[in-house]
């Protein structure tokens, strides 16, 4: 049906408001971005952590091993996402196939975290290490599960050039990106079911919001499939694909530079959402029910920004667009690291919430401008590389600041905060050599 819908584009009259969103493919391709953000924002940014805190947290000091515990899992699950990603995307070029292994990843995912849940609400007398055996087998389930998870997203990314022409794409893009904060709000709902003990009880639920508003996509979706291959070619051999387009790199010098500056903005932004509700409440204060509500008005500000950043980023187009929230990026985290004030970390929450929304509506883009059709899949997994690497740098570069300076108690997570700056600040400059396609 999607690529039925890409057929008919040019020979319809361009959609204008609201019916260029109100259309099944539309719809549906937005509420699985829906449905992922709930796992996302539940599990990887609020419960898992708070799970961790809760466990192994006993004063300041604990406080940063728990911070190494989170950060190094978030570092393992972007391992393995390194080793995979590219070759899922060389899967998408060779077969077209992507909902196939969207629905798959997506069931495996949910397991994962409904183990998750289980497997914290018993207590086992084994340990190992000196830790509950209980505790590591979560981490093992947390670890599968965020690796299904963006594994599903190499596929689900480039279905959005299906959906429209080369104007509608970054309105399409932003619509789906606000549609995916509306489900961060949705998953908030877990919250009240918890409150601020027992967090592991949120993994459950979250599993089950993922699922059900994921069938959508699942159900209403059909793919033309691409004729078999004639040579049959190994999972693995799609290798010798992705060394051929390093060896052409002059031939797609833009993408690849892009790729360069979006590893380190991505460095900065995974690691902030990993780490951001274990800092407001280590560095700032914040209660569960504070930090709660905090991810809950940042959450407004992505689902406003990401719709407006679509239609900013028609106007100035993607490149300008990405250089816009990476500035907004840069100026949340230094009020992060240097305030003292919980109402300036509201300001730099809200911020924050625009830039992570507004810089994936941005990029997408740009990916989609930037490379051609046919490897269009390839490139879309080597950004997911890029953006897996940088997810093994961050959360590893957090954790050793915290771990290295755990005596200092708070400094040490203003000072690992603040290398994200850093590296903001170099993503930002090597985009500005990008040369965008007019």
């Amino acid at each position: 049906m999607i690529e039925l819908e890409r057929e008919r584009a040019g020979k319809q009259t361009p959609k204008k408001g609201l019916k260029l969103f109100l259309t099944l493919p539309i719809i549906s391709w937005a509420l699985y971005d829906f449905a992922n953000t709930i796992f996302s924002s539940n599990i990887v940014t609020i419960f898992f952590p708070f799970y961790l805190q809760e466990t192994v947290g006993e004063n300041a000091s604990m406080n940063q091993v728990a911070s190494t515990f989170i950060s190094y899992s978030n570092a393992a699950a972007s391992f393995l996402l390194v080793i995979f990603t590219p070759l899922f995307g060389v899967m998408i070029d060779r077969t077209g196939r992507k909902k196939k292994y969207i629905g798959l990843f997506t069931m495996i995912c949910v397991a994962c975290t409904v183990f998750m849940g289980l497997l914290a609400g018993v207590s086992f007398e084994q340990k190992v290490y000196g830790l509950p055996l209980s505790l590591i087998l979560v981490i093992i389930m947390f670890v599968t599960a965020k690796f299904f998870y963006h594994s599903s997203l190499v596929f689900y990314d480039p279905i959005l050039a299906d959906l429209g022409t080369k104007e509608e794409i970054p309105l399409i893009s932003g619509f789906g990106t606000a549609v995916g904060y509306i489900g961060t709000l949705a998953g908030l709902t877990v919250y009240l079911m918890v409150g601020n003990h027992d967090f592991h009880k949120a993994f459950i639920p979250s599993a089950l919001l993922f699922l059900i508003f994921s069938l959508p996509y699942l159900i209403f979706t059909k793919e033309r499939r691409r004729p078999e291959p004639k040579e049959k070619k190994s999972f693995f051999s799609g290798y010798r694909e992705i060394v051929q387009t390093f060896k052409d790199i002059q031939l797609y010098r833009p993408v690849f530079l892009f790729m360069i500056a979006y590893f380190f903005l991505n460095d900065a932004l995974a690691t902030t959402v990993a780490m951001m509700g274990v800092y407001s409440k280590a560095v700032i204060g914040f209660s569960t029910g504070q930090f709660i509500l905090l991810y809950l008005v940042s959450t407004v500000a992505s689902i406003i920004g990401s719709f407006l950043l679509g239609y900013v980023t028609k106007r100035i187009g993607a490149k300008r667009a990405v250089s816009a929230v990476a500035v907004i990026l840069i100026i949340s985290l230094l009020i992060a690291v240097f305030t003292t004030s919980a109402a300036l970390f509201w300001i730099a929450g809200s911020l924050f919430g625009i830039a992570l929304g507004g810089t994936w509506v941005a990029s997408r883009t740009l990916i989609i401008e930037l490379t051609p059709e046919k490897k269009r899949g390839e490139f879309f997994g080597l950004f997911a590389f890029s953006g897996k690497i940088s997810s093994i740098f961050g959360p590893f570069l957090y954790g050793s600041i915290t771990l290295m300076f755990k005596d200092l108690g708070n400094i040490a997570s203003r000072m690992a905060f603040g290398s994200l700056i850093v590296l903001a600040l170099i993503g930002l400059v090597i985009h500005q050599n990008v040369k965008a396609k007019a």
